[in-house]
């Protein structure tokens, strides 16, 4: 199974494959405001990189639940000089956490790769400039908005309205140019879900492969983890999300978005070391 990322074919057949989160903002969940200049932001990448990430994902806005949207003018501020100071300098490859069009075709023109976009490519134009880019694409479901997504999240059947959003996203965007290989899912752990919604999404990774493209997972250091754990410094803590990778893997997730690279590549080694002996 391979994923186009513009500049080439990333192979994320066996797994395991890591997204390290590189927050551009002053106000994200768990670490707002550490890697807000360009400096700190760059080398915090290229750490994450050293530690075994092959992804890095660059936000400018946070999506925490009750976060307010901020102007594209200040989006572009936060990220685009951080990936024109990043694409001479790393193999990475480089994603870009954004909803707004004009953001991705910013970022798309400074060398990114991949655009991460938790509206699943809602916005007017993002799928046209994606599909002529020939970038990546991660779609993520989402039930409203940040602002309002975690006020009284409700399903039938979570597993079953996710996966049909995933189908209709699919539809979607093949009209409007995109190939398959340029598609992966995201079933947006955490994004208008409760802690149930979310632990029953994790067991049902095979059925959110639509089209037979590969998931994404990102619970790193989410609210679940802390309520699950019963202690909100407990689910920020590296080892509930390197358990939950490992689960995820195992069930069928392809690519992480973690906070903790090191941490998780360590974990997902040591389980992928003795999958070549499961019978």
């Amino acid at each position: 199974m391979n994923w186009l990322v513009r500049r080439d074919l990333l192979n994320v057949e066996r797994g395991g494959v890591l997204m390290g989160i590189v927050n551009v903002t002053p106000d994200s969940f768990s670490d707002g405001g550490r890697f807000h200049t360009l400096e700190r932001a760059v080398s915090h990448a290229k750490e994450l990189e050293r530690q075994g990430a092959l992804i890095l994902d660059i936000g400018g806005e946070s999506t925490r639940p009750g976060a307010a949207e901020v102007s594209v003018e200040e989006e572009l501020d936060r990220v685009l000089p951080v990936v024109r100071e990043l694409r001479p300098c790393t193999e990475a490859v480089i994603s870009v956490d954004t909803r707004h069009a004009a953001v991705a075709e910013a970022v798309l023109e400074a060398g990114a790769d991949v655009i991460n976009d938790i509206s699943g490519l809602q916005e007017e134009g993002m799928a046209e400039l994606c599909a002529a880019a020939r970038c990546g694409v991660v779609v993520m479901h989402m039930q409203g908005t940040p602002e309002t997504m975690q006020e009284a999240p409700s399903y039938g059947d979570v597993v079953g309205e996710v996966r049909g959003y995933f189908e209709e996203r699919y539809d979607f965007l093949l009209a409007r140019g995109l190939v398959p290989e340029q598609i992966c899912w995201d079933p947006g752990i955490g994004f208008g879900k409760t802690v149930e919604h979310n632990l029953a999404l994790l067991s049902n990774m095979d059925k959110l492969q639509v089209a037979g493209r590969p998931v994404l997972l990102g619970l790193s250091r989410k609210r679940m983890l802390g309520a699950i754990l019963g202690s909100v410094e407990q689910g920020r803590a590296p080892l509930g999300t390197a358990v939950m990778t490992v689960w995820g893997h195992l069930h069928g997730a392809r690519i992480h978005r973690v906070h903790d690279v090191e941490e998780c590549a360590r974990a997902l080694k040591l389980v992928q070391a003795a999958e070549p002996f499961v019978r």
